[in-house]
């Protein structure tokens, strides 16, 4: 009795380690010889064509070898590795530019001095009061948005069901998508009814902020929530504890790492905001440590002023764009340290 076998055989063979290396040069080599006969060869140009010859080189290479199974392996890594470094580019292009044009001016002086008796192309003059008003600001936010944000998840997982959590759901889901500007407005409006129309102040920039992190906050929380095994629930359930500590002692810190990385996503979304800003703290020159009463100084409000300005008002934007850059990378690494401290074992 015999048997028929239609199609081929997989490959059994295998390529070095070294060969995608090698594939990927030969294709940069081939794209700029190419691009060199057909007209002018650019970096991006090269990169591009480069990346659609390895990958055809790469597939049949590996198909000819290794096999069909394997040539698709190789493929969809590629495309995905490729995917990654494209995403890259925009984030190191922004970095190095930031780095590039923010250190001509930053220095320790910067950093510790306002801009008090400063006036039109002096160098003098730093961001102090900027940084001071940001921290003021974000900090205010960030005491009303984050347990309202985290309280508001734990009802909607835990708690909640019927109409109003529903209700919630959808309003949630609303302002997660209001423009900056309207929160501004909100802010701008509810102050000046209850207090007036010249009021500023670091706390009515703060609850523009609110209105725009309350969401974030929300909506990252309840999706680490849901995350949470529902065995560990029920184990706690079965051992006599209550709901409101199981959902403290055990829901919360399972899902510390992933709530501590929501909080640091709100607080990047409105650290940088400009617009809300604009409307409720204003611009001042000098550093104001009531959060309650005048204007105050932000680092986004801040840099675009200077760069409306022009001349050495660029180079400060360009400094103060960098600390406020450093500002945030130092805030992640503070969420990190505490979310690696209390997540418990076996939890990052």
């Amino acid at each position: 009795m015999t048997t028929t076998t239609a199609p081929l055989l997989e490959r059994t063979g295998k390529l070095p380690a070294w060969a995608p290396w090698g594939i990927l040069a030969g294709s940069f080599v081939v794209a700029l010889v190419l691009l060199s006969v057909l007209s002018e060869p650019t970096v991006a140009s090269v990169v591009l064509v480069g990346a659609i010859v390895f990958l055809v080189a790469n597939w049949g290479t590996s198909r000819a070898v290794e096999g069909r199974r394997r040539a698709k392996d190789r493929l969809a890594t590629s495309l995905v590795t490729g995917a990654f470094a494209l995403a890259m580019v925009p984030l190191v292009s922004l970095v190095w530019t930031v780095l590039s044009n923010g250190l001509a001016l930053l220095s320790w002086d910067f950093l510790t001095t306002d801009m008090t008796g400063i006036f039109g192309d002096m160098r003098e003059g730093g961001a102090l009061h900027a940084i001071i008003g940001t921290l003021w600001v974000t900090g205010i936010a960030s005491l009303i948005s984050i347990p309202l944000g985290i309280f508001t998840a734990i009802y909607l997982v835990e708690y909640g069901r019927g109409r109003l959590a529903r209700a919630i759901t959808i309003l949630v889901d609303v302002m997660t998508g209001i423009p900056s500007i309207v929160a501004g407005l909100f802010a701008f409006a509810f102050f000046t009814i209850i207090v007036g129309p010249a009021y500023r102040s670091a706390f009515m920039g703060a609850v523009a902020l609110a209105v725009l992190m309350t969401p974030v906050v929300v909506r990252s929380v309840e999706e680490m929530l849901r995350l949470v095994p529902n065995e560990l629930r029920e184990a706690s359930y079965a051992l006599g504890v209550p709901k409101w500590l199981t959902v403290v002692k055990v829901v919360l810190r399972t899902a510390i790492a992933g709530i501590t990385t929501g909080v640091m996503i709100a607080i990047a979304r409105v650290i940088g905001e400009t617009a809300p800003l604009l409307m409720t703290t204003g611009i001042i020159a000098t550093t104001n440590n009531d959060p309650f009463e005048g204007r105050m100084a932000t680092l986004p409000v801040f840099a675009y002023r200077q760069y409306a300005q022009g001349g050495v008002g660029v180079e400060r934007a360009w400094a103060t764009a960098l600390t406020l850059v450093a500002i945030v990378m130092l805030l992640n690494l503070v969420a990190r340290l505490v979310s690696r401290y209390f997540s418990p074992k076996g939890v990052s």
